[in-house]
C-alpha cells in the first residue's frame, strides 16, 4: 500500500490538517483549492478512509485523519531526509572513499589528505590502503576495492585516469663506498657504468624503462642489475654494491638506510605524483579527492 501514497498528496493533507482550511492550504501551497481537493480525495481512494469533514469553520479531521497526521510527519520527515542523504552522496558530501597506496611517503600523503577531506565533508570517511607495490595498487583499481591511487607517473595502464598534482626530483641510491656518493649532485652520464637495480614492481616494461633512465640521454642503454620484488631486496643489493637505484627524492629520503647514500641526479626526468582512478570510481568522490591534493600541493 506504501507505494501507492503520493508524497506529494500526503504533504498536501498535513499542510490541510495544520491549517484546518482548505483555502488557507491551497495558498500557502501555491495550488487551486479544486487541485487541493482533488489531492485530498486521491489519498483518501488510495487509503480506503475519510480524512476530512467539511463544517461551517473549514474542515475537521477524522479518526483516520487524526491518525495519518501524526504518522504521517514521520513519515515526511524520512523522506526528506532520505533525499537529502541521496542528494549528498550524489555531490560527493557522503560516502566511503578508499584509498590505495604503495609507499610509505604516499601512504604519510594519503593520512594528511584523508584528514583535510574529513574535516572539510564530515560526511566522507576516507580508508587508506597499504600494499607493497604499485601493480597491486593498480589491481585494487580494476578489482574495485579501491576508490583511487596515489602513484607516480607513469603507470603503463592505459585504462586508468589520471590527476597529476606534484613533481617530485629524482635521486640516485648507491653504496656508501661509491665513488660518487659523497658528491653534491651527479648526473646521468656519471653513472653510465653503473647497472640499475630493477624493482619488478610496475608491471609494465616501458614503465621500467622510465624508471632506470633506459635508454640514457646519449642514447646508449641502461646497464641492467638484479631483478628483485620488494624495495627491501633492493636496498640490500644497493648496499652490497651490486648497482644504484633511481627514486623519487621523497622516496629515496624514506629508502635511504645505513650503508646507503643518496645523491640528487640533476638530469634525471622529475616523477610525476597523481592520482589514478578507474572509469567505475565514484567521480564526485573522487573529485573531492584530486581538490585536496592541489590544495595542499599549492599550500
Amino acid at each position: 500500500m506504501i507505494d501507492d501514497i503520493s508524497l506529494r498528496n500526503l504533504r498536501s493533507f498535513l499542510v490541510v490538517a495544520q491549517e484546518s482550511s482548505i483555502s488557507r492550504a491551497a495558498t500557502r501551497l501555491h495550488v487551486t483549492q479544486q487541485t487541493l481537493s482533488q489531492q485530498i480525495q486521491n489519498l483518501e481512494r488510495t487509503l480506503g478512509a475519510t480524512l476530512l469533514v467539511r463544517t461551517s469553520r473549514g474542515v475537521r479531521l477524522t479518526a483516520a485523519g487524526e491518525q495519518l497526521t501524526c504518522n504521517g510527519r514521520t513519515l515526511m520527515d524520512d523522506a526528506e531526509s532520505l533525499y537529502a542523504a541521496v542528494r549528498a552522496a550524489a555531490a560527493g558530501r557522503v560516502g566511503r572513499l578508499r584509498v590505495a597506496t604503495a609507499s610509505h611517503p604516499t601512504t604519510q600523503l594519503a593520512i594528511e589528505l584523508a584528514t583535510v577531506i574529513e574535516a572539510e565533508h564530515p560526511g566522507i570517511d576516507v580508508e587508506v590502503r597499504t600494499v607493497l607495490r604499485p601493480v597491486e595498487a593498480m589491481a585494487e583499481l580494476h578489482a574495485g576495492t579501491s576508490d583511487a591511487a596515489l602513484l607516480w607517473l607513469p603507470t603503463g595502464d592505459a585504462e586508468l585516469r589520471t590527476a597529476p598534482f606534484r613533481n617530485d626530483a629524482r635521486a640516485v641510491l648507491l653504496a656508501e663506498g661509491h665513488r660518487l656518493a659523497g658528491a653534491p649532485s651527479v648526473t646521468l652520464a656519471d653513472l653510465s657504468n653503473d647497472p640499475v637495480v630493477i624493482v619488478d614492481a610496475f608491471g609494465s616494461p616501458a614503465v621500467q624503462a622510465h624508471r632506470i633512465a633506459d635508454p640514457r640521454p646519449d642514447g646508449r642503454p641502461a646497464l641492467r642489475g638484479p631483478v628483485v620484488q620488494t624495495l627491501e631486496d633492493c636496498l640490500t643489493q644497493v648496499r652490497r654494491g651490486h648497482g644504484v637505484w633511481f627514486a623519487p627524492i621523497a622516496m629515496a629520503e624514506w629508502a635511504v638506510c645505513p650503508g646507503v647514500a643518496l645523491v640528487p641526479v640533476t638530469d634525471l626526468e622529475p616523477a610525476e605524483l597523481a592520482v589514478a582512478w578507474t572509469d567505475a570510481a565514484p567521480r564526485e568522490l573522487v573529485d573531492r579527492l584530486v581538490a585536496a591534493t592541489r590544495k595542499i600541493a599549492c599550500g
